[in-house]
């Protein structure tokens, strides 16, 4: 007997997504409305030490890679606990909330249900007229099962969504692993996001890859899983216009070429309809 398929509480995300990307530019702020107490949102926390800030491409490769585990984990398969909060979410806007927090609201944070990434890698150090060093640079956040927004437990609602930013590097991960067994995300170089406006993101870019390879591509996406989701993010890049290109302005939806484009419903900080992700899935 085979295994049983992996990824059931994404499928009204995959159903919606094909809709938003078809959705005509003057369409979108209609389709986004919701009656404000069926609002549903996914919190990413990102850990912010005073002493020891995030790395800016770590902390975005978390994100993706933790919004995509707590979505593939058992406990969001039928029958899990996590199942119903996960599909209903999905069924909506998959809104994403960044918060910071240090010290005790950190291990506060980790007494909710979700899932913890650590990312951990090395970023180029300039040193006056020396060849660069590395510095030894890390990201810490975890997603939490997705809930009504109204109804926030007091430890996540006292948590700053301000003061996320860091300034961008170009860390590369510890595990650099082959380009086809990692999610791989460009961002546009002319779309300015906070640190926490682009984590939500590259969480989206994680989910919507999961959710479209749950349909038709069941080994990858188990082997994806299996590895930790690994997420490889690219930054920003003057290639830009071409990667759009490739994927049809972002509303082509799922290709052999296997792209997939995050078109933002613009609550916060950009224009309705905006594409701020593109990303690659892995094979």
């Amino acid at each position: 007997m085979g295994q049983a398929p992996i990824g059931g509480a994404l499928a009204p995300l995959r159903a919606r997504y094909a809709k938003w990307m078809a959705l005509a530019a003057d369409r979108v702020l209609a389709d986004r409305e919701e009656p404000a107490d069926e609002v549903r949102a996914m919190q990413l926390i990102v850990r912010m030490e005073r002493q020891q800030p995030p790395s800016w491409t770590l902390a975005l490769a978390a994100a993706a890679s933790a919004a995509a585990r707590l979505c593939l984990d058992p406990r969001s398969e039928p029958g899990g606990a996590w199942h119903e909060a996960v599909t209903d979410y999905c069924a909506g806007h998959i809104r994403k909330v960044t918060r910071r927090a240090r010290a005790g609201h950190w291990a506060a944070a980790g007494e909710l249900p979700g899932v913890l990434v650590e990312a951990r890698g090395t970023a180029p150090v300039p040193v006056p007229d020396a060849e660069p060093a590395s510095d030894e640079v890390s990201a810490e956040v975890r997603a939490l099962v997705p809930g009504l927004v109204d109804r926030l437990d007091p430890r996540i609602s006292r948590l700053q969504v301000g003061g996320t930013d860091v300034a961008p590097d170009a860390a590369t991960p510890a595990d650099d692993l082959d380009a086809d067994h990692v999610l791989q995300v460009w961002l546009p170089p002319d779309v300015p996001m906070t640190l926490g406006k682009t984590m939500a993101q590259t969480g989206h870019a994680g989910m919507i890859a999961a959710a479209l390879m749950a349909a038709d591509e069941q080994d990858a996406l188990r082997r994806w899983r299996d590895a930790g989701c690994p997420v490889r993010v690219h930054g920003r890049t003057t290639e830009w216009p071409r990667l759009l290109g490739t994927v049809g302005d972002g509303r082509a939806g799922w290709r052999a070429d296997r792209w997939v484009a995050v078109r933002d419903a613009g609550f916060t900080e950009i224009a309705p309809g905006t594409v701020t992700v593109l990303a690659r899935a892995p094979r």
